[in-house]
């Protein structure tokens, strides 16, 4: 089968696309034909040993994939050769069959086509997690997207309207935040030439925000957590500037807010009837209609690098796509 390797750290430029044998299923385990897989900001990382997790070389990144059962290991019971599945990973996604466990699969409903549903399971599933199980947010809060045109930002615009949030989209330019507002955006901050604590206080009516969703971290989440209503909930998603930002604990004490992690993979594998119940949820709500993944581009494999690199230099809002066909 054919598999982009990384075999040493460094850019997408670095990755090469091989031959090499295919996987075999072990207790628990099925093998996946992959038919697309989603690209997403960890798959950049990790690529460059920046991410938390290092696997020994070499290796192939993309951990979030839709494709067909094509074997089973022992003892497998959920799933059988034929079922259409997304499957989410680690690593192992960019290329033609991936090896997961079993356990770590979902069937894909009739009326979801294997692109949307190689960009679902990860971004949906974080702000799912996020929202519901981390910020308990709830009708008639108000939630603040910072990146918020990025996949993860998208999917918490249409989460949090689904939910009954008042929406406040900031992106960095008018262009991205025309795509949140297509995906169900309230509220426009366009952050580069916008002041966003006087947008948030015009918008909030001085009330603050009850939620902030965070997957950039940086300059901006500081002044974000000053423009917290009462009890407001900071989820840290990630940090996709590159800056981990250092939030000054009298902020915290003042509001009397909370600054929550998010770790949405380790959520997966600690809680597992907890996550499954909020897949079937969503699940359900993209058979409702209420939700949908954006796709900003569908690359071929052949193009891993490209597509890595759209990711990496913000040229992205919704998901990237790579298809095992060739071209």
């Amino acid at each position: 089968m054919r598999a982009v390797l990384c075999k040493e750290y460094g850019p997408p430029e670095k990755l090469v696309l091989e031959q090499i044998n295919s996987p075999k299923p072990g207790e628990g385990e099925v093998v996946v034909s992959v038919k697309a897989c989603g690209v997403n900001f960890p798959d950049t990382l990790i690529i460059e040993g920046k991410y938390q997790f290092k696997p020994e070389f070499p290796f192939t990144p993309g951990g979030e994939v839709a494709g067909v059962i094509k074997e089973l290991g022992p003892n497998v019971e959920n799933v059988k050769v034929g079922d259409r599945v997304i499957a989410f990973n680690t690593w192992g996604g960019f290329a033609e069959e991936i090896l997961v466990e079993a356990n770590r699969t979902m069937k894909i409903p009739d009326q979801m086509d294997f692109i949307h549903a190689a960009g679902f399971v990860l971004t949906y599933g974080t702000s799912m997690h996020a929202l519901k199980d981390r910020g308990a947010l709830k009708s008639g809060e108000t939630l603040l997207v910072l990146g918020a045109s990025g996949g993860v930002g998208l999917s918490a615009i249409q989460l949090g309207k689904t939910i009954g949030a008042k929406v406040i989209a900031a992106a960095s330019s008018d262009q991205k935040l025309s795509v949140c507002r297509a995906n169900g955006a309230h509220e426009l901050i366009n952050y580069t030439t916008e002041d966003l604590r006087s947008r948030v206080k015009e918008i909030t009516k001085g009330q603050g925000v009850d939620v902030i969703y965070d997957p950039v971290g940086g300059k901006f989440s500081q002044l974000a957590v000053r423009d917290m209503a009462w009890k407001g909930r900071y989820l840290v998603i990630g940090f996709a500037t590159g800056e981990i930002p250092k939030i000054p604990l009298n902020l915290v004490l003042l509001k009397g807010c909370s600054i929550v992690g998010v770790f949405w993979g380790q959520f997966t594998q600690r809680e597992i009837n907890e996550n499954s119940i909020n897949n079937r949820e969503l699940m359900q709500m993209f058979a409702d209609g209420k939700i949908k993944p954006h796709i900003h581009a569908i690359y071929p494999l052949e193009k891993a690098a490209d597509a890595l690199n759209e990711v990496l230099l913000k040229k992205v809002s919704g998901k990237v796509i790579l298809t095992t066909e060739k071209e």
